[in-house]
């Protein structure tokens, strides 16, 4: 059996590779990792003359562990491999009933157990016997102050290289939703000339998408860590010009993540720039720069009190104690004790 990896990066490498697991549950509440590396073994495994005798797919809805296990020990036709998908296989009641199989699979079967928005009980025999003879991936949510170095990796895999300005811009405007991420990242891949070096710039993601390169939480963020009070209040008033574009639901998660991370860099042991990144868990410089910029402008009380006051324009933006304040009006108030 070939050496495993458990990352989503190393599973797909290796299905790259043609080195196939018998057994991969992809459990989790992240759907975007499942389908990938599910599409990537329906791509792989079985060649596409090959698929009508020698490729399953079953829904958890309409199946259980009897018939999962007929499927996978069957033996290919004039294939190396079979493939036996399991979809919505969070549906299936009696899924436990695999474990004997996982412990002694068929090597010619490679089976794909597709387990969204849930877990298998890894205190349970099944989740125990995934781990040692193929794969257990659990696929999670991506944090959201992650996103830019993840959007930078997802286009890596491209061969596309992004601004990291654009990179923020995307990751405010979207936030941690992979699929719709996908499908943006698709469109905007479309329009990138084919004869030279792929990049995506703000003004791409502007002129196509609808984000002011100019007026975005990125470019607030920016102006907020360096206490840029003329640049922070035209940001603001563009926001309460533009509502729909930019609502108060889509700022306050972006300072809420910035000022909990920063007040992590304050009682980090190692304030270096590499120091930062591990205590932070960033892949990319260019996102460590504006946390050492906030060490310098704020106290780790001030940091301390601007979350509880972010908290608090959060509750009255969703109408807690709150009956005639408008949005705009609490974004000018919040900003005002960030700056002051």
């Amino acid at each position: 059996m070939a050496k495993k990896e458990n990352t989503y990066e190393g599973i797909c490498r290796d299905i790259l590779a043609g080195q196939f697991q018998p057994v991969y549950v992809l459990m989790g509440e992240e759907p975007f990792f499942i389908d990938k590396i599910t599409d990537l073994l329906i791509e792989n495994v079985v060649k596409e003359t090959e698929r009508d005798f020698n490729q399953i797919i079953l829904y958890g809805a309409d199946t259980n562990g009897s018939a999962i296990l007929n499927a996978a020990r069957r033996f290919p036709m004039m294939s190396e491999y079979q493939l036996v998908v399991v979809r919505e296989a969070q549906l299936v009641r009696d899924i436990e009933i695999l474990t004997n199989y996982v412990k002694n699979p068929l090597q010619s079967t490679v089976l794909v157990i597709n387990y969204k928005y849930k877990t298998l009980d890894r205190r349970k025999a099944l989740a125990g016997a995934v781990d040692k003879m193929g794969i257990l991936f659990e696929s999670k949510k991506i944090p959201d102050y992650k996103m830019p170095g993840f959007i930078t990796s997802l286009l890596q895999e491209r061969s596309t290289g992004i601004d990291p300005k654009a990179a923020q811009m995307l990751s405010d405007f979207l936030g941690n939703d992979l699929s719709r991420l996908n499908k943006e990242l698709d469109k905007l891949s479309l329009l990138l000339p084919e004869n030279q070096p792929k990049r995506i710039t703000p003004e791409l993601i502007e002129q196509n998408i609808g984000i002011s390169k100019e007026y975005n939480n990125y470019e607030l963020l920016k102006a907020i860590t360096s206490k840029d009070v003329l640049k922070a209040n035209r940001i603001i008033q563009y926001f309460e010009k533009n509502p729909k574009s930019n609502p108060i639901q889509m700022t306050l998660p972006v300072l809420f993540n910035y000022f909990s991370n920063l007040l992590i860099c304050h009682y980090a042991k190692d304030r270096s720039e590499s120091g930062l990144m591990n205590s932070l868990g960033l892949r990319n410089t260019f996102q460590v720069k504006d946390y050492q910029t906030g060490l310098k402008n704020y106290s780790a009380m001030k940091v301390f009190n601007l979350i509880s006051d972010i908290r608090t324009t959060d509750a009255k933006s969703k109408g807690v104690e709150n009956t005639s304040a408008k949005d705009s009006d609490l974004l000018k108030e919040l900003v005002y004790k960030i700056l002051h």
